[in-house]
């Protein structure tokens, strides 16, 4: 394991998850089975995810002085996650409204940013020092894109390993992807990008060569039960998923293949080998509801990928 810090630059927001027998329709009202507050954002979900499988986490963030902002300070006291650059601004702390389907374990889902959406260039030239020490820098577009593309280049220029999880997908400036080390979409977020479906392996490999076109290193493109694909121009790979049991919520998936892959990346291993343990790691924590309550420990990690 590193000693130097696995830093994450991103959103936190309180989920409030309702799990229901079907997903409703426009002016329907529909009776749920369960509802649970917990905390999420895509950072935040992944900062918590790497830290439980042993990684020395920091996270940037900014926060509000309120009860959802006081949810994401308890959360990082109980898992170890250092605050030194959480940032607060009276703006409210946002939240997302997860609708899961009972049965299936899809999910529709609505953000609203909130406090992290305050975040400033300024906030990311404040925490220079800590980027340019880590060993791996990541992020995603739960922030404005200007903050994301000042972290990605303070990490860069200094020569630290940068993930970019473009989630949720939106148009990027053509800058941001040379400063990408790896670049992880799912299937609808590398569709949203390129203009063209990805519904396939075939059609993820076009993806992947678009965005390599575009200047990043290494894509991974993580395609849900049929794994993730990593292509670089050396290699074309497609890592299995793992079956760790039943599914019982997918909403935090992303985020812990993320965190786990910044993990394994910080360690040393290759990049198939990090995809292989980030998938490990999200198989797992669909097996659970929530986002973050659902991110293993190391032990389960290592045990799954023993056993499989």
């Amino acid at each position: 394991m590193s000693d130097r810090w696995l830093t994450v630059l991103g959103s936190f927001v309180a989920d409030l998850a309702f799990r229901t027998p079907q997903l409703p329709a426009w002016g329907q009202t529909i009776m749920g089975s369960d509802f649970r507050l917990g905390p999420g954002g895509k950072g935040s979900n992944q900062a918590v995810a790497a830290a439980r499988l042993g990684a020395k986490v920091s996270f940037i963030s900014k926060l509000g002085r309120d009860p959802f902002g006081d949810l994401a300070r308890e959360t990082y006291k109980n898992e170890n996650v250092d605050t030194r650059f959480l940032f607060e601004t009276e703006h409210a702390t946002g939240a997302a409204s997860i609708v899961v389907h009972e049965s299936k374990g899809e999910n529709a889902i609505v953000v609203v940013p909130g406090a992290c959406f305050q975040m400033t260039t300024d906030d990311v030239d404040l925490a220079k020092p800590l980027i340019e020490q880590s060993s791996i820098f990541m992020t995603q577009l739960e922030l404005p894109i200007p903050v994301v593309e000042r972290g990605l280049a303070v990490a860069h220029r200094a020569g630290v390993p940068t993930i970019l999880n473009p989630a949720p997908a939106f148009e990027l400036p053509r800058t941001i992807y040379p400063l990408c080390d790896y670049f992880t979409p799912n299937e609808s977020e590398a569709a949203g990008l390129t203009g063209e479906p990805v519904t396939d392996i075939e059609s993820a490999k076009r993806a992947a060569d678009e965005f390599l076109r575009r200047g990043v290193r290494n894509v991974v493109i993580t395609l849900g039960a049929e794994g993730a694909l990593v292509k670089n121009r050396e290699i074309v790979r497609l890592v299995p998923a793992f079956d760790a049991g039943p599914v019982v919520e997918t909403t935090g998936a992303g985020d812990a293949f993320n965190g786990g892959f910044a993990v394994a990346l910080s360690e040393g291993r290759d990049v198939v080998e990090a995809a292989r343990f980030g998938c490990a790691v999200a198989g797992i924590s669909v097996t659970r509801p929530g986002t973050a309550p659902s991110m293993p420990r190391r032990g389960e990690v290592d045990a799954l990928m023993r056993r499989s």
